[in-house]
């Protein structure tokens, strides 16, 4: 049985997550500046989610007009400043607990257009 994969190289690693198929490098830290912000309605959405998380609440942050590495960045600063734990994965950052209030006045701070999505 032939691989799906033309060029032979890794596609997903358990430690880094989806592979980027031209550099070899996870897609969060992409060296071929291929990585384009998604094209969106230029408005970042921030909300509170617990769904399938056993009751724990988590802030999300959806829309930023970023891409892959700069995101990451970005959800790196938002960790610290909220002093909690998180991730950055298809296009949305995730922080541990319910720190609407706080990211929402920090991505208020750099200019963006921010609305406070949910209940």
């Amino acid at each position: 049985m032939k691989s799906r994969n033309v060029s032979g190289g890794l596609v997903y690693s358990t430690e880094h997550g989806r592979m980027c198929p031209q550099c070899g490098f996870a897609v969060a830290q992409c060296q071929c500046g291929k990585q384009e912000a998604p094209a969106g309605d230029g408005v970042v959405r921030v909300r509170r989610e617990t769904k399938g998380r056993n009751g724990k609440a988590v802030t999300v942050v959806q829309g930023a007009p970023l891409n892959a590495l700069e995101l990451a960045q970005l959800g790196k600063q938002l960790k610290n400043a909220c002093g909690s734990g998180g991730t950055v994965k298809d296009g949305v950052i995730e922080i541990q607990g319910d720190h609407c209030e706080q990211v929402v006045g920090l991505l208020k701070q750099r200019g963006w257009t921010v609305k406070r999505a949910g209940g």
